[in-house]
């Protein structure tokens, strides 16, 4: 296998943790809001936590987008 496509691979799978990161995502806004609806009042004690949530998450999807760069642009 030629040098240059073994990075192309491992550049496709690095970005596979972008998806997890998308989904990861819609599920922590899903059941908020599921959560948010059932019992109104306890929306503001929950959101902090959906705020931490989002960012680790995000975080996630962010680190997965560089360790492509990096396979595609320094290695």
């Amino acid at each position: 296998m030629d040098a240059e496509a073994a990075k192309l691979i491992g550049a496709g799978i690095a970005t596979l943790g972008m998806g997890g990161a998308g989904i990861g995502l819609g599920l922590i806004f899903g059941y908020f809001l599921q959560a948010a609806l059932r019992n109104p009042a306890a929306a503001d004690k929950l959101r902090p936590t959906l705020i931490f949530g989002f960012a680790v998450t995000e975080a996630l999807g962010i680190f997965s987008f560089l360790v492509a760069l990096i396979l595609l642009f320094v290695a």
